[in-house]
């Protein structure tokens, strides 16, 4: 037939079925609203900006029981979540789904917004500080759910933990939405880097407000979230203290014991089999994780070996290796510092990153299934190697579920490190109190009084013989470690669960007991 522009077309093509030919503006379809189009392009304050955070409450539709979420990037900065809790609370809604990346110290005073019932129940990665006491000693009355940063970003985007409002701090954003952790003209006083688990969030949920203190002219590019994924923009003095954001993130040691781990590490490394020209390595934040980088620096560099992509939070140490032309790219889901932060904005080969490209198990190419070598820290581990990295040894939470699960499982060679004897409870025991990460994705212990393989990965302990390091059983560790501060008392729990732990595939891995009180 003829169509609206006097072509002749098919209207059925076997294989493509019916086909609908183009009719003409007023033969088919609405009519433009010309009058409409040009009077929206000559407004030059449209814009997604909402006068404050009370009105972008109201204009998402923010109901009771709902779910709402938030990002950790401010780390012990962060002023977002208990000012929009605080505006939440004033408002008068009730029973909400608490659903952040993480949780610390600065959020002590949701303590009060889940006695008075604003708060419901909590869906996290980790708990710090006075907030984390509280739960573990039995304030909520359903358990906090823990996730990994990996599991986290698959629930979100499977549906499993469906998010009716994010709200995310953001360093930079003009009036459309682009959004960033840090400003191209150098103004934001709260850059963060890298908006690795915000991005998923913005992806996913239903409603998305972005809150900066930084608004900058369209288009605020690169970006790390686009304005099509942006609702409404609100405008505050501060969203963060820098000193927060960047303070404890990365912590240098001078620790003997630290420094003697974190060589033994870079030895274990050097020996795996997976110290090629082209491997790929994530490295935490913690002491001896840093100090495993310096010495793994200086192998590669007599070696002349370079690795691929550096994975995960992204250091100063990272950064200065790549810039040394020692790591090809870095890949970061969060910037530890702010060297990490410049580097970001300044260098096309460190990539921003989102937490489910990162680590979501229901994601075949995930990055951290591409992991040659990834160095995580312990509070304990048991004799079968399991690791906990979420409660004390008192049995109350003080960590993250994080990344270490994700990792662990992807990477073809995972190295705990961790001192055999923290203060005077051993690292080691027959079972540990919480299990975060289970021991089959666990290949090397590394500790200050010796280093233990994993059973199972024969390959790793012969390449270790091979290379003149000496090995022990896990069992030989602990017997070391009890000689010098013996076996500890078990912990006296409640029945009452104020924790389930998630594995990364979204399954119980584990459950937190309120510790009984007065033992």
């Amino acid at each position: 037939m003829q169509n609206g522009v006097n072509r002749e077309v098919p209207i059925q093509i076997e294989g493509l079925g019916m086909l609908r030919p183009f009719q003409s503006i007023q033969g088919y379809g609405p009519v433009k609203n010309i009058e409409r189009l040009k009077e929206r392009q000559m407004n030059p304050s449209k814009n997604k900006i909402i006068g404050s955070l009370e009105e972008a409450i109201r204009a998402t539709g923010l109901k009771d029981g709902m779910t709402i979420s938030f990002h950790h990037h401010f780390r012990n900065g962060d002023f977002i979540v208990n000012m929009v809790m605080d505006v939440i609370d004033r408002m008068g809604f009730k029973n909400l789904v608490l659903a952040p990346s993480s949780l610390t110290d600065i959020h002590a005073p949701l303590i009060g917004h889940i006695k008075n019932g604003v708060i419901r129940r909590i869906e996290t990665s980790g708990l710090r500080g006075e907030l984390a006491g509280a739960i573990s000693n039995g304030l909520m009355d359903i358990p906090v759910v823990i996730n990994s940063h990996g599991g986290r970003a698959r629930a979100i985007a499977s549906g499993e933990l469906p998010i009716d409002v994010a709200f995310l701090g953001v360093p930079s954003c003009d009036p459309y939405g682009n959004a960033n952790g840090y400003s191209r003209q150098n103004t934001a006083a709260s850059a963060c880097g890298s908006l690795g688990y915000a991005k998923v969030d913005a992806q996913y949920a239903k409603n998305v407000v972005l809150i900066t203190d930084n608004l900058v002219s369209y288009p605020n590019v690169p970006f790390g979230i686009p304005e099509s994924q942006a609702d409404y923009i609100v405008v505050v003095d501060s969203i963060g203290d820098p000193k927060g954001i960047v303070s404890g993130a990365t912590r240098y040691t001078n620790n003997p014991k630290d420094l003697l781990i974190a060589k033994s590490a870079a030895d274990v490394i050097e020996a795996s089999g997976y110290f090629t020209d082209g491997f790929s390595l994530q490295t935490g934040s913690g002491g001896a994780s840093l100090a495993t980088t310096r010495f793994l620096r200086e192998k590669m560099i007599a070696s002349n070996i370079k690795a691929s992509f550096a994975l995960g939070g992204i250091t100063a140490q990272i950064v200065a290796m790549h810039e040394e032309g020692l790591i090809h790219r870095l890949l970061d889901v969060q910037s530890f510092d702010l060297t990490a932060v410049e580097s970001l904005q300044h260098n096309r080969f460190h990539h921003q990153i989102d937490a489910e490209y990162y680590a979501s198990p229901d994601n075949e190419g995930c990055a951290a299934h591409q992991l040659d070598v990834v160095v995580l820290s312990a509070l304990e581990i048991d004799l079968d190697f399991n690791v906990n990295v979420i409660t004390g040894s008192d049995g109350v939470i003080r960590g993250a579920s994080g990344g270490h699960s994700d990792t662990a499982a992807g990477a073809s060679a995972a190295i705990i490190v961790a001192p055999l004897i923290r203060g005077r409870m051993p690292s080691i025991l027959n079972r540990v109190n919480t299990v975060v990460t289970p021991g089959h994705t666990v290949d090397v212990l590394v500790t200050d009084q010796g280093i233990a393989v994993n059973p199972l990965r024969k390959d790793i302990g012969e390449n270790l013989k091979a290379a003149g390091i000496p090995t022990l059983s896990i069992e030989e560790l602990k017997a070391k470690a009890d000689r010098i501060v013996g076996t500890p008392d078990p912990i006296q729990w409640e029945d009452k669960i104020v924790g389930i732990v998630k594995y990364r595939d979204g399954s119980v891995i584990d459950v937190i007991r309120q510790v009984k009180k007065g033992v």
